[in-house]
């Protein structure tokens, strides 16, 4: 199948719950699958002559094209793959010694950059990896109205046996292990666990999967705020840890707030605006990356007094992975109390133990 216009596929989604539910909750059983921290990829491989593949696309969930960012894949699948087949998987960057791997997010991000030099050269430096878990197509037949069982099956007969760099991900029906696996699998950087019913087909654009997603609570002090895009409120509040040299380090920000609550934070957070002599405001600007290229990165200056609990799923290095949720306002905490200590670190775990 040739990605056109009018053909490419749009991925299956999952929608967030709070436990690793029970394979008896959904007719037809549950299957579950580590959830994989890295760009969402369906792989077109397309054939002019019959068994060999001589054409390779890469789709996103979005409509950008992944194709020219990973070119050793391209090279990999035009290789590998036994003939033409459109899949679903996860593009991920292993990096770290051997018996120390785990996914590196800002390794892969850095392979979204407009020179083509640039791509090479890293794709040389830290090679990327296909994680296959769904068979959308093999050949000229659509597989998408299948349950996913059948699926499953006709993935392992046509990718079981490949060799890096496409990897097939294990899954499981016991719901124990699955749970041992949300533990375990954070270690090597995963995001969690997914749940996809047996009996259901590829629903393109739906959240017919389940997700089970790691959360935890920090205490962190409110650094600033941006103003919410429509020029009314606090879009969102930029928060921060101590580090061990005493400095206040930008980690994340807190965002989804409710209109109302938006123009309330304008008022409750305006005695800790930092001001000049003049009495205008100070404003700061966070760094910039490739994803902010273009936008305002501009904030308000708060003074560092007033402490917030958050949720958060996992932290890239010094930083929140995501965008973090507002728990709730912490009065009874002191600001210089809240430093990297607190976080909850996973335990280490070998990605290659994840894809045995």
């Amino acid at each position: 199948m040739e990605p056109t216009a009018t053909n490419t596929i749009a991925p299956m989604l999952a929608k967030a719950v709070p436990t690793v539910p029970e394979p008896d909750k959904v007719a037809g059983g549950l299957s579950y699958e580590p959830k994989w921290d890295g760009f969402r990829a369906i792989v077109y491989a397309t054939a002019s002559t019959p068994g060999v593949v001589d054409s390779v696309e890469i789709g996103s969930r979005g409509s950008k094209m992944l194709t020219r960012y990973f070119p050793e894949l391209v090279e990999a699948f035009t290789r590998i793959l036994p003939g033409p087949c459109v899949l679903d998987g996860e593009i991920v960057v292993p990096t770290g010694e051997p018996g120390k791997q785990r996914l590196d997010w800002e390794a892969l991000s850095q392979r979204i950059h407009p020179a083509a030099s640039r791509v090479k050269l890293l794709a040389e430096e830290t090679p990327a990896t296909f994680v296959a878990f769904d068979l959308l197509a093999l050949g000229e037949e659509s597989y998408l109205d299948r349950p996913f069982a059948d699926r499953r099956a006709a993935l392992e007969e046509f990718a079981g046996g490949l060799p890096a760099p496409i990897e097939l991900t294990r899954t499981t029906r016991d719901v124990d292990l699955a749970r041992k696996w949300l533990v375990e699998f954070e270690g090597a950087g995963l995001d969690g666990v997914v749940a996809k019913p047996l009996a259901a087909p590829y629903a393109q654009n739906k959240r017919t999967m389940l997700k089970i997603k790691h959360h935890r609570t920090a205490d962190v002090v409110a650094l600033g705020y941006r103003i919410h895009t429509s020029g009314r409120g606090v879009g969102s509040l930029l928060v921060g840890l101590y580090g061990s040299d005493g400095e206040l380090r930008n980690i994340g920000g807190v965002s989804a707030f409710t209109d109302k609550r938006r123009l309330e934070l304008i008022d409750e957070l305006d005695p800790l605006v930092l001001r000049d002599d003049d009495g205008q405001t100070v404003t700061g600007e966070t760094e910039r990356s490739r994803f902010s290229s273009g936008k305002d990165v501009s904030f308000v200056r708060l003074r560092p007094e007033r402490v917030l609990e958050v949720r958060y799923d996992q932290m890239e290095g010094m930083r929140f992975r995501h965008t973090v949720q507002f728990e709730r306002w912490r009065p009874d905490r002191d600001a210089r109390s809240c430093t990297y200590d607190q976080l909850d670190r996973p335990i280490a775990y070998d990605l290659a133990d994840v894809l045995d």
